[in-house]
């Protein structure tokens, strides 16, 4: 027990708003390596208005995810927020509109990975160079999750914190070296360069700027306290992310303005290579900063190395990203069960980073078109966002007389609801910015609706040949191997006077496939006459640790150990819920130590116990210790 307590002492607090925010500044961060291009193309001089307007967009929908994801902290997003407030054929949609999602990012960042090291060995700024690199290393990464290599945490929160302070630097040395409001202003011809259709395109195809902002929601499940961290973290990369965007598209028109060419306005910050520098945006404004000679060529190795890092990473986000939603889907029956499936061996969902890590971002890469790309994401974010800011709007609706755990500003009250502004107005933006992309992109508009057809052709199809409904949700049965009990979601309870330990060595023991997980959950019941979301520094450091010394436990087994703190008013009633959100197998609980009295007469278990024992949805083992009169 001592080596248990010591080990826990030594246990990093993970997941809290620290790292939730530099793993999603890691991979929303990365998208200024091309956004910045992509959206100068279409926009011109009114580039810097275009990322602001997008920039307000994308706030409301970061209220909406953060509080979506506080209500149901899940892995899911949009998918997880439609099945709660609609049904499963809704959730079915945000689903494979988050895959598409995935597959773009995988595309879209893999081959800028090559134009940045182009400074390197300059072909790899074009085509065919950079598809062929963009392919191999796609599979590379697919072999490498296949195989089962994790990710350096840490290494990702050092390059998140140097990328943002690069950014910050080179936003510094613009405005000292070239920011010109002259130039600026000559940038500019209205109606005609852009044209208001272009300005309009402009929006959506400029939000791939905020690609990433599901990784929090798909970290939520392993958040140590979600409704303290999850919004703080949001609304960090929120502001963090915008302080870029309303800063360095200034500095990129100063340094390449906007000129006309024969009957066209052009920037060199939108136009193709060699002359453009589209593939590789910030090594043109690293270019025109007006550094020469060492300087200016280690700031290009600097930058080209890094930028190359930063994508890879994100690539490999979005590698990981598209297995967890397809595993998810498969979970609840939206496509066969053979997704979930794991490779006998390294104990991965191999099949399905094969076809939706690997096979589908291969395809896109193909094309070589980094517009196509800018503006498929545009088509699939849209539609996931407009579906996330309905969900909530819907959820607020139903639940109106709900004690709800925290809820996004600002709100107006009529007819007993609080109707969330963000994200109606949220949804209306990212609903016209769909509308705007299938009206005016024939290419996007067609493969776009190709997607979402043969996603709506199978799903039918395949809950029809299970005698399922469309609407239900329907979760896959849990596969026991062996003679043994073997559970892959075990839900742990902890509190002070109950045998945490020995229920967590008794799910520790029941979890012995590898890729099983144990969720152990301290609930701190909240007085009613204070928020849910009330600062309570006693209960937070008994509650981690408790939960640090679950994790040790579950590192001596060798035992992937989720830790939660969950607020609540009821801890039994926290507890049964939790159990249903994700999804869990058995309900593994130690009773109290003590024997308590009731009505003369003497009960072995507690309150919480019994609430759990009468409500549970799942099996329920209780780990009783030594009891005392």
């Amino acid at each position: 027990m001592a080596r248990r307590r010591r080990q826990a002492h030594e246990l990093e607090r993970v997941l809290g708003a620290n790292a939730l925010f530099s793993t999603a500044y890691g991979n929303v961060g990365s998208s200024i390596y091309y956004a910045l291009g992509l959206t100068a193309g279409i926009a011109l001089g009114l580039t810097p208005l275009v990322f602001i307007i997008s920039g307000i967009i994308f706030a409301a929908t970061a209220a909406t995810y953060a509080e979506g994801t506080v209500h149901y902290p899940e892995a899911g997003g949009s998918s997880s927020f439609a099945r709660h407030a609609f049904n499963e054929l809704v959730s079915f949609g945000a689903a494979w509109a988050q895959m598409l999602n995935y597959v773009i990012t995988v595309a879209i960042s893999v081959i800028f990975v090559p134009h940045y090291l182009s400074i390197f060995w300059a072909p790899l700024r074009t085509t065919p160079w950079d598809v062929i690199v963009g392919i191999i290393l796609t599979w590379v990464l697919v072999g490498l999750n296949v195989v089962g290599i994790q990710e350096a945490a840490k290494l990702n929160v050092v390059l998140a914190v140097l990328d943002f302070a690069t950014q910050l630097i080179l936003v510094a040395l613009g405005f000292f070296l070239i920011f010109s409001p002259h130039i600026l202003s000559t940038n500019i011809h209205f109606g005609a360069a852009p044209t208001w259709s272009s300005f309009a395109l402009a929006i959506p195809v400029a939000m791939i700027a905020y690609t990433g902002i599901e990784t929090v929601s798909n970290l939520a499940e392993e958040a140590r306290d979600p409704l303290r961290s999850i919004p703080k973290a949001i609304s960090w990369v929120a502001i963090a992310v915008f302080a870029i965007y309303f800063t360095l598209p200034w500095i990129a028109l100063s340094a390449m303005p906007v000129v006309k060419h024969g009957a066209h306005y052009v920037t060199q910050l939108g136009e193709n290579p060699p002359h453009g520098f589209k593939n590789d945006p910030v090594l043109g404004i690293v270019e025109n900063l007006g550094l020469h000679g060492v300087l200016l060529q280690t700031a290009k190795i600097y930058i080209g190395i890094l930028a190359a890092t930063i994508l890879f990473i994100a690539t490999n986000a979005g590698v990981i990203g598209a297995s967890r939603i397809t595993y998810s889907m498969a979970a609840y029956r939206q496509l066969p069960s053979i997704f979930r499936r794991l490779h006998q061996r390294f104990r991965t969902p191999w099949l399905s980073l094969v076809v939706f890590a690997g096979v589908a971002p291969t395809l896109f890469v193909l094309s070589g078109q980094v517009d196509f790309l800018g503006r498929m994401y545009a088509f699939g974010a849209m539609l996931s966002f407009t579906i996330a800011h309905v969900s909530v709007t819907a959820l607020r609706v139903r639940q109106r007389d709900e004690d709800m755990p925290w809820r996004a500003r600002p709100n107006l009250r009529i007819a007993g609801v609080d109707w969330p502004l963000f994200a109606i107005l949220g949804g209306l933006g990212t609903g016209i910015a769909w509308l705007v992309v299938v009206v005016q992109d024939a290419p996007t508009r067609y493969a776009g609706m190709a997607w979402l057809i043969a996603g709506f052709i199978f799903y039918p199809l395949y809950r029809r040949h299970l005698g399922e409904p469309l609407r239900t949700t329907v979760r896959a049965p849990v596969v026991i191997m062996g003679a043994e009990l073997e559970y892959r979601s075990i839900l742990v309870p902890l509190a002070p006077g109950y045998p945490s330990n020995e229920a967590m060595d008794v799910a520790c023991r029941l979890s012995r496939e590898r890729g099983s997980r144990i969720v152990a959950v301290t609930v701190i019941e909240v007085p009613l006459e204070l928020p849910l979301d009330a600062y309570l520094p006693e209960q937070v450091t008994a509650a981690n640790d408790q939960l640090d010394e679950a994790r040790a436990i579950g590192e001596s087994y060798g035992v992937n150990v989720i830790a939660r703190i969950v607020r609540a008013r009821n801890a039994g009633r926290a507890i049964t819920d939790e159990a249903v959100r994700r999804g869990s197998e058995i309900i593994v609980m130690g009773g109290p130590r003590r024997i308590r009295l009731t009505a003369g007469k003497r009960a072995i278990f507690g309150d919480t116990v019994d609430f759990v024992l009468k409500h549970a949805p799942v099996r329920v083992m209780v780990a009783a210790g030594g009891v005392t009169a």
